[in-house]
């Protein structure tokens, strides 16, 4: 693959939309954003908005896509397995499927439906973004890291800088992708998950006592990322909550946009995931476990 002349991009929240902006800028027509037909009809009438600029994408219908070089999945967790069957239509022989998706779930279950092969890792990190019903706020487009497993400079990740270059779009391709996902793992299990049960925004950060919380969850993430053999340190941490103080005070990590919105959170990929990984190993991770009851609980009280 030498150059990307088709992407598919399913997911237009506050890292979609504003990825498929970007993108826009240089594929234009070429660039497909899969929504449901329900979907289609409202956004082609209403608009999505940026800083207050309507953005003019092509919608389609996962019965309209067709093959592409690249899809791009930029849903929540919680819609992974509709946005798989949704682009089944976009794969074809030499697509490459990427994952915006936080957490280290959604490659593997791309590698289960589709191989392997045609799966790359990746997330974004630094985005600054806010979703209000399709007028999104962003005070920062963020970078997207990404790689192949093995961590190999290939054709296709060459082909895809080549295009995020085009398109303006900042990225990274770290050499070792696994640790540089968990290193954005440990910032969303800490982060958004103290951030959302607190109502805090990354201002709040700044306390001693929030501080506090974070490493206390921080170093059960990191004690359970080095039994799976990711070389995960307490002074990473301590760097991420320093950046932390870098961000807009007033900024709010998704997981709380999501609580406020009462909507489901990625709780069970975040705490979550970290529990079960703990059991596995017999590590104890009683931070990570008490507050995922608490995300937990905040959601089913909501349906009283």
């Amino acid at each position: 693959m030498n150059r990307i002349n088709s992407v598919a991009i399913i997911g237009l929240g506050a890292v979609g939309a504003v990825v498929g902006e970007q993108l826009n800028s240089v594929l234009g027509e070429k660039l497909f954003c899969v929504v449901d037909e329900t979907r289609k009809q409202r956004y082609e009438k209403n608009g999505i908005f940026i800083n207050n600029v309507r953005q003019n994408f092509n919608y389609v219908t996962p019965e309209e896509l067709k093959p592409v070089d690249l899809v791009i999945i930029a849903t929540k967790n919680l819609q992974i397995e509709e946005a798989l069957s949704s682009i089944k239509n976009g794969i074809g022989s030499e697509t490459a499927v990427l994952s915006l998706l936080n957490g280290i779930q959604s490659e593997r279950e791309i590698e289960k439906l589709y191989g392997a092969a045609k799966t790359l890792y990746g997330f974004i990190i630094d985005l600054q973004s806010i979703n209000l019903s399709g007028n999104i706020t962003c005070m920062g487009k963020g970078k997207i890291v990404f790689g192949e497993k093995n961590n190999e400079v290939s054709l296709r990740i060459k082909a895809i800088q080549q295009l995020f270059d085009e398109a303006k779009i900042k990225y990274e391709t770290p050499e070792n992708i696994e640790l540089a996902m968990w290193k954005k793992f440990l910032i969303n299990t800490v982060f958004n998950s103290l951030g959302a049960i607190t109502r805090s925004t990354y201002g709040g950060f700044k306390f001693d006592v929030m501080q506090d919380c974070a490493r206390k969850v921080g170093y059960e993430v990191i004690e359970v990322a080095n039994a799976e053999g990711i070389a995960l340190t307490r002074e990473m941490l301590e760097d991420d909550i320093k950046k932390n103080l870098t961000y807009d005070p007033h900024g709010k990590c998704s997981m709380l946009q999501d609580t406020e919105a009462q909507r489901k959170t990625e709780n069970p990929y975040f705490c979550g995931t970290i529990c079960k990984l703990g059991k596995i190993h017999g590590i104890k991770t009683p931070y990570c476990e008490f507050l995922g009851e608490l995300l937990e609980g905040t959601e089913l009280v909501r349906e009283i």
